[in-house]
């Protein structure tokens, strides 16, 4: 056997092994081809992703969008950024799925498979907006390690299921109930079954709102897997990471759940204000909750261009946690005055809501647009990146756009 043969068939037994079955035919093949199979995958086609998306990583996947494909009020799939820990579970059948209630604080452990949770309990909509924690992280200085994130991990759909609250009281919980975990189907990029790429959680009072929602559909058709397929935990306003994707097991604790990611710096910022690069011990960390208030300009892309006395329409959403955003301003002259935009209503508690504005410009030249929101408590966004924290969480400076008019 000469060495070109032997090399040949070696790199056919690596093939098969990775493939999981033999390659027929496999001695055809010319030098220095890869199987379809072992080729990267096009992410565009496979989430079904506008090709004007951002990958991040591919391992795991982690993708954004720009901030003009966030422009319709309900996020579409082929806009919705995606945050994953570990690989996405492979070999789904929904009729086989069933969700396991455990913990401490449960009266007693109940499985349920998809069609009794369907069948059983009645069926709530929502639009709730989910975010990422690290949305923004790439602006922080020091940089913090981690997806640097841009401004497009962030989108509001509309989700459709069972709230879990009622399943929850079905269930019965004890009086020393503290906290709710997921457990999912993702498996851990060491392949190691052992182990969980992310576990996390909420308090039992953001467990009981109205809108937490084990939810089944996404946009009223089946949630796409990448997004969480067939079920998934939709906690709106809170970090997207308490939304676990392929929810097999709630857990009710009688402590703070301590799964992966939910102690060291994993989603937590220091509960106190910290000089850039410092470093902060675990129990000066404090878990993140509500989100900050932010907001985002859709329309138009930054660089727009436009004639001198013509006048330019901007759009886009404002969002603010548990909150309601109150007000939503827009500055021409990098913040030194604020003028108001039109600001609609949420559709329902926890959705984003959408702003617009008319802008005069008093002559030729560059500008930038920047767009300002209010909370219902008064907190309005910073101009600039805020407080520095380890992991670069919670940026919400205000957002800005380029415009030329000539």
């Amino acid at each position: 056997m000469n060495r070109r043969s032997f090399v040949k068939k070696s790199v056919l037994s690596s093939f098969a092994a990775i493939v999981g079955a033999e390659i027929v035919f496999g001695s055809n093949m010319i030098d220095g081809y890869t199987p379809l199979a072992l080729q990267e995958p096009d992410p565009f086609k496979l989430f079904k992703k506008n090709n004007e998306m951002v990958v991040l990583n591919d391992k795991p996947w982690n993708i954004e969008a720009k901030a003009h494909l966030l422009d319709d009020k309900v996020t579409p799939n082929s806009s919705m950024f995606i945050r994953n820990n570990g690989k996405i579970p492979e070999n789904i059948n929904a009729d086989n799925w069933k969700l396991v209630i455990n913990g401490e604080s449960v009266k007693q452990q109940k499985t349920y498979t998809l069609q009794e949770l369907k069948s059983k309990f009645k069926h709530y909509t929502y639009q709730l907006t989910l975010e990422c924690g690290g949305n923004g992280r790439s602006e922080f200085n020091p940089p913090a390690k981690g997806n640097q994130w841009t401004v497009g991990a962030v989108h509001c759909a509309s989700w459709t299921g069972i709230r879990l609250k009622d399943l929850l009281e079905d269930v019965g919980i004890k009086s020393d109930a503290v906290y709710i975990a997921y457990h999912s189907a993702d498996t851990h990029l060491s392949g190691d079954p052992s182990k969980e790429p992310i576990s996390r959680g909420c308090p039992i009072s953001k467990a009981m709102q109205e809108e937490t929602l084990l939810a089944f559909q996404m946009n009223g058709k089946d949630i796409p897997l990448a997004h969480g397929y067939p079920l998934r935990l939709v906690a709106g306003g809170w970090p997207a990471s308490v939304s676990g994707k392929w929810v097999n097991t709630i857990s009710v604790r009688n402590i703070v759940h301590d799964g992966p990611k939910m102690t060291g710096t994993a989603y937590r910022v220091p509960c106190k204000n910290v000089a850039p690069g410092e470093k902060v011990e675990d129990k000066d960390m404090c878990i993140i909750e509500s989100m900050p208030v932010k907001s985002l300009i859709t329309y138009p892309k930054s660089g727009a261009m436009i004639k001198k006395n013509k006048s330019l329409n901007i759009r886009g959403h404002a969002w603010a946690g548990e909150l309601e955003v109150s007000k939503l301003e827009y500055s021409i002259d990098f913040g030194a005055t604020w003028q108001e935009c039109e600001l609609e209503k949420p559709t329902n508690r926890l959705a984003w809501q959408h702003f617009s504005a008319t802008i005069q410009f008093p002559k030729i030249g560059y500008y930038e647009v920047w767009a300002k929101a209010t909370d219902s408590n008064g907190v309005a966004q910073p101009m600039v990146v805020p407080g520095w924290n380890p992991k670069g969480y919670l940026n919400n400076a205000c957002h800005r756009i380029a415009v030329k008019v000539s």
